[in-house]
């Protein structure tokens, strides 16, 4: 099931809170654990099994690591265990099809194998468990004995299938205790529409252009047809992203949960380690604490730490997926942030700020030309039509594009910054009467829900990118 679905806008939502506002408090998680393995299980009614299998390993791996505390050696081993099950189950679905092809393809031999299906929301809901695991081992905190709690730290459908990914320490009281009145409930609404509008009226529209450009063999298309496509993927990829995350946070905020922001206005960036603290922000944070801290991060010699950081983006590239392209984009940032924490880093930062900008932009750009092809070859010729190795110039699709789509980029621009919120906030405030401001709210965020709507309506199903991440 779709955030930007009208089941579950007109049907399952508005059903959902209104048995979670109406039972009691101490009912509240289990209406809301019923309804979030509902919500899996209607897409994923097979793999649900799996995600309930999940939960109780790493209950009561929790557990086992708890019950030997005081004994390193026991405790360490219950930690190794539950890590590695983690990962395995993650890796068996994610990339035994990529193992198999990669030794089909090397090797002399032609050995079949079934593809499975990747169980939506795996990478995420792997990574929280984890994150539980680590942070019981390490004392940072308490194991939940309640398996109600745990269930529904893991499962808890507003961050489920694309994240942001919840470390447990950040929600460990919210799941005993937590806020729930109008002023969240509104809030998390307003959130949501706004991720709503991005998905559904940005995102969708960029992801058309990046579609039809994509469609075209990469030698056929100009610099600027070639361009547009990759600012069209950016605006895609971060409206579509960030409007999912939105919507997860106020959909928190609706059933009382403060979830951390995923997204800062990354394309405001002026360095490529700024846009890494500003684009997804938990898998970040996840991969600083769990993997390169422990590994020695930055308190370590210099070799030391380049190899931290190029593991570190070897296995983010490969998070994302089970493909040569996503290696090669993960290296490539590994390298990038090398050499900018390294080489020329301190040249960066005392250039005017528009170059900055500029000069940040075109490495994201490139390297969003890694993430959407479909092979390292494609990446290439995609990358040589942007500097005038395909059909010359421009062409005549490329400017047809530009001029019937200039609103969308104009949009896509303004709402990429914080402008964009900003513009929004003016309008509302501009009048002086209290109840004139409210008015002006409610009519703008019903206008940009109905739209939305309209946009549902009309338009054709176009899944969240990041689902099968």
């Amino acid at each position: 099931m779709l955030f930007s679905s009208i089941t579950f806008l007109f049907m399952f939502l508005p059903i959902v809170l209104a048995v979670y506002y109406f039972v009691p408090h101490k009912v509240k998680n289990i209406v809301l654990l019923i309804a979030s393995l509902f919500f899996y299980a209607w897409g994923e009614p097979v793999y649900v099994i799996l995600m309930i299998l999940s939960i109780a390993f790493n209950y009561f791996c929790g557990r086992d690591i708890e019950a030997h505390a005081d004994d390193p050696r026991k405790a360490k081993i219950a930690v190794v265990t539950a890590v590695a099950g983690n990962l395995l189950i993650l890796g068996f679905f994610k990339y035994f099809g990529f193992l198999m092809e990669t030794i089909n393809a090397v090797l002399p031999v032609d050995i079949p194998y079934r593809e499975l299906s990747l169980p939506i929301g795996i990478s995420f809901y792997t990574f929280q468990a984890i994150s539980y695991i680590m942070d019981v081992y390490w004392k940072r905190a308490q194991v939940q004995k309640n398996i109600l709690y745990f269930a529904l730290y893991i499962s808890m459908f507003p961050q489920l299938t694309a994240g942001p990914i919840v470390r447990y320490a950040d929600i460990e009281e919210q799941l005993r205790s937590r806020k729930i009145n109008a002023v969240k409930l509104g809030n998390g609404a307003v959130l949501f529409i706004i991720g709503l509008a991005k998905k559904v009226i940005i995102a969708n529209s960029a992801g058309a252009v990046f579609e039809e450009i994509s469609a075209m063999p990469a030698g056929n298309l100009s610099i600027l047809t070639a361009w547009l496509g990759v600012f069209s993927y950016a605006f895609q990829i971060y409206f579509d992203f960030s409007g999912y995350s939105d919507m997860a946070l106020g959909l928190g905020k609706m059933f009382g949960f403060e979830l951390r922001k995923n997204f800062d206005y990354p394309y405001i960036s002026k360095s490529v380690t700024e846009f890494w603290r500003r684009w997804h922000i938990s898998l970040s944070t996840w991969f600083r604490e769990y993997v390169y801290i422990p590994m020695g991060g930055n308190q370590c010699s210099v070799s030391r730490n380049i190899f931290n950081l190029m593991v570190v983006w070897a296995l983010t590239g490969m998070w994302h997926g089970a493909a040569w392209n996503f290696a090669a984009w993960g290296v490539y940032y590994g390298v990038i942030l090398v050499m900018e924490k390294y080489m020329w880093g301190a040249f960066v930062d005392n250039l005017p700020n528009p170059a900055r900008h500029i000069y940040t932009g075109i490495i994201v750009l490139v390297g969003w030309v890694f993430f959407f092809s479909p092979s390292l070859g494609y990446a290439m010729r995609y990358l040589l039509a942007m500097i005038g190795g395909g059909a010359g110039i421009a062409d005549a699709t490329g400017a047809f594009l530009l001029f019937t789509h200039w609103l969308l980029y104009l949009l896509s621009v303004i709402g990429s910054s914080s402008l964009g919120l900003k513009l929004i906030k003016a309008v509302i405030r501009a009048p002086k009467n209290q109840y004139i401001q409210l008015t002006a709210a409610a009519v703008i965020f019903t206008g940009m829900f109905l739209i939305s709507i309209a946009y549902l309506v009309t338009g054709t199903f176009n899944p969240f990118l990041y689902f099968r991440f």
